[in-house]
């Protein structure tokens, strides 16, 4: 056990040292009352002698109680502890959720939004983040811990994912505020540059999802989850299999999902690429989703070490029960000795 403020109880002894010290050296002295002469006799009595030493015993034991009593008070002003270190393990595994935000796209990413939720429930330690393209990229959620904030972002993206879905089976989208907003949130900065370079520009989109993991020198297990339909409608600074190359090169799993929709040559160059990374494609449908969601969980996360935390815990139970006892006794024994 420790005591967070020492000295109150090395200053409080040797006061009470001091003060039993000077007690013993004071003098008999008669304050009150008058002195009777001839007590002799008295003090020879069985019956008084008898009386006078359960008067000592107790008085003695109540000057005790009370050195007691002021030991576990000082004590207490001293605020006994314990001291408790603790390291809290993380799991050095990042993963990026990286969407083909497209409206050929919009189930698919509805569905696959809504089982990510469960997974970020669960992660402990682990850092998610979430990178949506169209014809230029953008960091909704940085890496990050946070799952409060990730959770809270991959449920406005499943509610505007739902929104366009709704009105696009309806064939038309205008004059709806709420479908306004949901083409806002999803498109917002995902079309830079439109007009010059097109749209769906699949290998610029996983290509930065590779920069919004920093410092790839850390020795970490790194995973996107890639959710395109490969129909590119604009020139690309980078391919498809040359962002799949660059992840394979700095040791990024790809995980890829594609709707079912998507025609057969398109589906073969992401196959590759996406397997080419030690990664695993998916086309939409059969619980797909699902089984990304277990892949994920399957795949190899190490260990590492969190940050120490040090913390002093109060611990006044003992002395604070030997206070409580202590006075009780004084009560009880300065009542005997009263009568």
């Amino acid at each position: 056990m420790e005591l967070m403020y020492p000295f109150v109880l090395i200053v409080g002894i040797l006061f009470l040292i001091i003060l039993i010290f000077v007690n013993l050296k004071k003098k008999s002295t008669y304050e009150n009352g008058k002195k009777v002469a001839n007590t002799q006799f008295v003090k020879e009595m069985p019956y008084y002698q008898e009386v006078m030493k359960k008067y000592k015993k107790l008085t003695s034991t109540i000057k005790i109680l009370c050195i007691i009593s002021m030991v576990m008070s000082l004590l207490l002003l001293a605020r006994p502890c314990t001291i408790d270190a603790s390291e809290n393990p993380q799991y050095s595994r990042d993963i990026i959720l990286c969407m083909d935000v497209s409206d050929s796209v919009n189930e698919l990413n509805e569905e696959l939004v809504n089982n990510l939720k469960k997974v970020v429930g669960s992660l402990k330690g682990e850092r998610f983040g979430i990178s949506i393209f169209n014809t230029s990229s953008v960091l909704l959620v940085p890496l990050t811990d946070d799952y409060d904030y990730i959770i809270e972002t991959l449920d406005n993206l499943q509610k505007n994912f739902a929104a366009r879905n709704s009105f696009l089976k309806k064939g038309t989208i205008s004059g709806n505020d709420n479908v306004y907003y949901a083409t806002e949130y999803i498109q917002a900065g995902t079309l830079v540059g439109n007009e010059i370079r097109g749209s769906s520009i699949i290998g610029d989109g996983l290509a930065t999802a590779i920069t919004n993991f920093g410092d790839l020198s850390e020795e970490r297990t790194r995973i996107i989850i890639f959710s395109t339909d490969n129909e590119l409608y604009g020139k690309e600074l980078i391919t498809l299999e040359e962002a799949g190359k660059m992840c394979k090169d700095r040791e990024i799993t790809v995980f890829g999902i594609a709707p079912s929709t998507i025609l057969g040559n398109n589906k073969i160059i992401m196959k590759n690429a996406v397997e080419e990374t030690g990664g695993i494609y998916y086309t939409e449908g059969d619980n797909n989703v699902s089984d990304i969601v277990k892949n994920i969980e399957q795949k190899g996360k190490s260990l590492i070490k969190g940050k120490k935390e040090t913390k002093m815990v109060d611990k006044p139970e003992l002395p604070f029960a030997i206070l409580l006892i202590s006075t009780t006794g004084l009560f009880v024994l300065n009542k005997k000795v009263n009568l």
